[in-house]
């Protein structure tokens, strides 16, 4: 009798364990990643010892990226689509259009999935409309949300007075506000007992302003908290924020481990851009956030909780914060959102699952993210990187060209030299990506590689150009050998008889020949 109770409370449990299925969305405000000590380019460390934990259970990724701004992140993670798509560029209320309501959401396909099957909230920051006129208020649950609590705009006047919307009601609130979104989350999944949940939880910590968080939620006992104090020490007061902001989830991560949530929750942490200015870590701050130099798209991305397979990995797979999209979909089952998309509001999201079940080391071959303002600011511009190059193209017209891999400070413009055959190939397939992703005018400066090239046979030499199967050269070098390449620098031939060789089962793209003789030589070519 025993074992036919054992095995009915077994099976009770199973199923109840693949019901159950939550994911949480931690977001902080302006973190890049040179506080966090666990990520390789970090210049200092803060006490974070929660958000320490998910490493352990999860996967880190080291190449993330983000939007330059907060509005323009949060409009692709919530979407899918990138800011040229939706209007999102830079700060809404601060140079930037608002988002249209009628986005397909996470949470909007989460219940076409299935109808009231997952309880979803949207607690803390929103910032993607004006809070006016007050009918906005109740965007977020037209959206798709059952609830919302928190800030609407940006950055809040005060930690300790400001005013807070909840299901479209704005009322002040004097309450610590990491406290209070963390309070709020905290009732919120308790409240949903085994409801599977989404909970997309977005702090303020630790963007401005600068403050001295309460005694208890941080280690520094030598701050003053005056503002002549804050002004001459921001980075202290920041990483006072961040520790507060640590202790807090934390708060969040012992609630749900007492209401046994913790276990079929898996928990993403990320920050929304790179540091400000007041606290980047880097000489030239203005290179920070605003900008789409490394420092200011560079974020912490980490993804922790039952879905991971093999835990305590780092991926240096290419991610966009808008990744989170579909990833947070496939997270529930959900594989057909796709065919829930309108044809004229396409999606950019790739999921990353395949990378969180260890089943692949990448999702896509290139990353990108941008930012635009009205009225247009220097600093407006597209950037695409692969694993070891990075384009970035200005509104202006100027561009810049790194070996990112080998410089990752971004000291050395390539395009203020000769580019090597390398530098040229990946050059040129990231412009010729980016020209294609946006459906725009060429992003490929023609006079780029001109010098190098200058030597290399006439057009027309290597033939047909598209190719189908074979490809021929009009002219041979005694002794040359060739190496043809795909965008991302894999090397599908090499040798000196390309002539014989068939290349029908290649994929259809771009390629790369390298003719290498006593000068090396490149060809840009198109496999159909």
């Amino acid at each position: 009798m025993k074992l036919y109770i054992t095995l009915f409370l077994l099976l009770i449990f199973s199923i109840t364990a693949k019901a159950q299925r939550n994911v949480i969305l931690i977001i902080a405000d302006d973190l890049g990643t040179d506080y966090l000590g666990f990520y390789e380019d970090h210049q200092d460390t803060a006490l974070v010892p929660n958000i320490r934990k998910l490493l352990s259970r999860g996967v880190r990724f080291s190449n993330a990226w983000s939007n330059p701004v907060c509005s323009a992140t949060r409009a692709g993670m919530l979407t899918g689509r990138y800011g040229f798509r939706t209007g999102v560029g830079a700060v809404v209320g601060d140079g930037s259009g608002v988002l249209d309501i009628n986005e397909m959401t996470i949470p909007r396909l989460l219940n076409l999935y299935s109808p009231n099957g997952f309880a979803k909230a949207n607690i803390g920051k929103w910032h993607l409309h004006s809070a006016m006129p007050t009918s906005n208020l109740n965007n977020p649950n037209i959206m798709g949300y059952d609830h919302f609590a928190g800030n609407f705009i940006g950055a809040i006047m005060s930690y300790t007075n400001w005013t807070k919307v909840t299901n479209g009601v704005s009322s002040n609130v004097t309450n610590y506000a990491t406290t209070e979104t963390a309070n709020d989350a905290i009732a919120w999944t308790k409240a949903q007992n085994n409801k599977p949940f989404f909970l997309w939880l977005a702090f303020n910590a630790p963007h401005t302003p600068f403050h001295l968080p309460p005694a208890g939620l941080h280690s520094y006992t030598n701050l003053s908290g005056t503002q002549q104090d804050i002004m001459m020490n921001p980075k202290s007061y920041f990483k006072a924020s961040l520790e507060a902001l640590d202790h807090e989830i934390g708060r969040l991560f012992d609630s749900l481990e007492v209401h046994n949530q913790l276990d079929s929750t898996d928990i993403i942490f990320i920050g929304d851009n790179g540091n400000a200015m007041q606290t980047a870590q880097i000489a030239n701050t203005n290179r920070a956030k605003g900008t789409i130099y490394q420092y200011g798209v560079h974020v912490p991305f980490l993804i922790s909780g039952p879905s991971i397979v093999n835990p305590g990995r780092v991926s240096d797979a290419l991610v966009n914060t808008t990744d989170l999209f579909a990833t947070i979909l496939e997270l529930y089952g959900y594989t057909d959102w796709p065919s829930q998309i309108p044809v004229n509001k396409p999606v950019d999201s790739k999921s990353i699952l395949p990378i969180l079940k260890n089943q692949t080391t990448s999702v896509r071959p290139w990353a990108f993210t941008e930012i635009f303002t009205t009225p247009p600011d220097a600093n407006d511009g597209k950037t695409m990187r692969n694993l070891e190059y990075k384009l970035l193209r200005f509104d202006d017209g100027h561009e810049e060209f790194y070996h990112l891999s080998a410089d990752p400070g971004e000291s050395n413009n390539l395009l203020t030299g000769t580019l090597s055959a390398d530098e040229l190939a990946n050059y040129q397939y990231l412009c010729s990506e980016m020209t294609t992703l946006v459906n725009g005018a060429s992003f490929c400066n023609p006079a780029v590689g001109t010098s190098e090239l200058a030597q290399a046979p006439v057009s027309g030499s290597v033939y047909p150009n598209p190719f189908r199967s074979h490809i021929y050269l009009k002219t041979r070098t005694e002794g040359a050998s060739f190496e043809l390449s795909n965008p991302m620098g894999q090397v599908v031939f090499t040798g000196s008889d390309i002539e014989k060789q068939d290349f029908s089962n290649l994929t259809n793209g771009v390629y790369f020949l390298k003719i290498l003789g006593s000068t090396s030589q490149v060809f840009k070519l198109q496999k159909e």
